[in-house]
């Protein structure tokens, strides 16, 4: 059965949704405890919604949060433009391929285009098939290699 769901831009007040939208991603991505047991606090949520960098769509159905999708702005110094780079993007289990990924993706780009950003872009691990697909189906494939390099505190002399 398709479920109806609307996708809403959240805003500074809309703190308890992104804390339902948490939820539902630590569901999604089997890392509840990652997603829940340490959050900010409504001042910092606030004040990242409010952020003209930072970017977080919730799908709703019935009231309940059952997809998100949350971005970055990123402006660029080789010229005067931005990229918009997806952080995280989940659908509740429940709601999957009812193309609540593909609406979410698809009002990003309306956002992207309002803020002036000239591409989206994603990074999807390897063998997540469905979220391959999903890309592969709306944009335009790269094969890159991802880093993560620890922050290290400078050495006092």
């Amino acid at each position: 059965m398709q479920t109806r769901f609307h996708i809403d831009l959240l805003r500074t007040s809309d703190a308890g949704s992104l804390r339902a939208m948490l939820l539902m991603f630590g569901r999604a991505f089997a890392d509840v405890e990652t997603y829940t047991t340490r959050q900010p606090g409504d001042d910092y949520l606030e004040s990242l919604l409010a952020s003209s960098t930072f970017i977080s769509l919730a799908a709703f159905a019935e009231g309940r949060v059952v997809g998100g999708l949350v971005a970055y702005l990123l402006p660029k110094f080789e010229q005067a433009r931005s990229e918009i780079y997806i952080y995280d993007l989940a659908v509740d289990e429940q709601h999957r391929r009812q193309g609540v990924a593909t609406a979410l993706i698809a009002r990003l780009s309306q956002v992207a285009a309002e803020r002036g950003a000239y591409v989206i872009f994603v990074q999807a691990d390897r063998g997540d098939k469905p979220a391959i697909s999903l890309y592969t189906k709306l944009g335009v494939r790269e094969d890159v290699l991802h880093f993560d390099i620890a922050p290290t505190a400078p050495r006092v002399t």
